[in-house]
């Protein structure tokens, strides 16, 4: 239970950092075109309290999911993760004033009853803190192998496809990532100055850093509704699979899989349809802002 709250809170306050974040940006009137512009642009928005407070929100989300990684499974806390979506609606219709349409809410309870569904039906359990150097050589090939297959495919098409394929890769990237926050947790015990030199940091870091690259080319490609469902489903299974074959975490098979094939479904169903909504996507601010000014007004 204390796993589920901890990986809850840290998709409030990932969610929450999302939306201040938008904010701001919403907030600050363009500065017309070109290098020199975005980028003084870009320096007046970090500074805007809103983009601030969502800093520091994003970085205790860190901190919350690396705490339930250390106590909990993969494939439990990466999963769950997923409700940062039905957060960023919750804290986005209060922030922005707007109230979803009815679509919308059924969106939000497929998702939330696929996800209850899969993680009731999978029960996944805890396994070793931990994973060899050998398992994790296999994983890290099979991975950014599947990353580059991912990419060229992703390469030859346009769109919708294009999307999907690159918001999957990044999902792939996302799950490592996790995978090795969760090795890195699991090292605390050695101290911090063995923890630094060994190669667990570095990795999260730079799987991280290709995971978000991967992740703003997916939202370039296509639309979010194209990428979302790819991005939240590709991230809690591969966290499963990772789950299983690092850490030696299992889930229940034989009749169990097939609600939790349908969960599956109804998340892939509800995050399509959240990823429509501007206060997931992010599109609340061309929405609000009133014609011929650059000023953003909440919408009744």
């Amino acid at each position: 239970m204390l796993v589920v709250v901890l990986t809850l809170l840290a998709a409030l306050s990932n969610a929450s950092s999302s939306v201040l974040q938008r904010r701001a940006a919403a907030e600050e009137p363009e500065g017309g075109a070109g290098l020199r512009q975005a980028v003084r642009w870009l320096g007046r928005v970090l500074l805007r309290p809103h983009w601030v407070a969502g800093a520091g929100l994003l970085a205790l989300s860190t901190v919350l999911q690396a705490a339930a990684l250390g106590m909990g499974s993969l494939a439990l806390v990466q999963p769950l993760m997923a409700a940062e979506l039905l957060f960023t609606l919750v804290v986005g219709s209060v922030v922005f004033h707007r109230r979803p349409d009815p679509g919308i809410w059924l969106a939000f309870a497929a998702l939330a009853v696929g996800l209850s569904l899969f993680l009731i039906s999978a029960a996944p359990t805890v396994g070793r803190s931990t994973a060899s150097a050998g398992l994790w050589t296999v994983a890290a090939g099979v991975v950014l192998g599947a990353v580059a297959v991912l990419v060229v495919t992703a390469r030859a098409v346009r769109g919708a496809p294009r999307a999907a394929l690159l918001g999957l890769a990044s999902a792939v990237c996302f799950a490592l990532t996790a995978a090795l926050l969760k090795e890195m947790t699991g090292r605390f015990s050695d101290g911090l100055g063995a923890l630094l030199a060994s190669w667990p940091p570095y990795a999260t870091v730079a799987a991280g850093a290709v995971a978000f690259l991967l992740l703003q080319s997916a939202f370039r490609a296509g639309t979010l509704a194209a990428s979302q469902p790819a991005l939240t489903l590709g991230d809690a299974l591969v966290s499963v699979v990772l789950g299983w074959a690092l850490f030696g975490e299992q889930i229940a098979l034989g009749v169990r899989v097939v609600p939790a094939v349908a969960g599956v479904v109804l998340m892939g169903v509800g995050a399509a349809g959240l990823a429509r909504a501007p206060l997931v996507s992010g599109s609340w601010d061309t929405a609000a802002r009133r014609p011929g000014t650059d000023s953003v007004r909440p919408v009744p």
